[in-house]
């Protein structure tokens, strides 16, 4: 799957997201869904603090 811009990720959708830290960029290992208040973790509810710069669809095995 192709990676998408941030500013056009889909509210209230599990989506992968491509963040950078210090190691580099890499994708998160858990789902997570953009709300009007911020991305929070798509299983628990909680609010994550990211800046994710890409998403594409989860498609992980549950």
């Amino acid at each position: 799957m192709q990676w998408e811009p941030i500013a056009t990720a889909p509210f209230d959708r599990k989506l992968e997201l491509a963040v950078f830290d210090r190691d580099g960029p890499h994708a998160l290992a858990f789902a997570c869904r953009r709300t009007a208040g911020g991305w929070i973790n798509a299983e628990t509810k909680q609010k994550i603090d990211v800046r994710p710069t890409h998403w594409r669809e989860w498609d992980r095995r549950a």
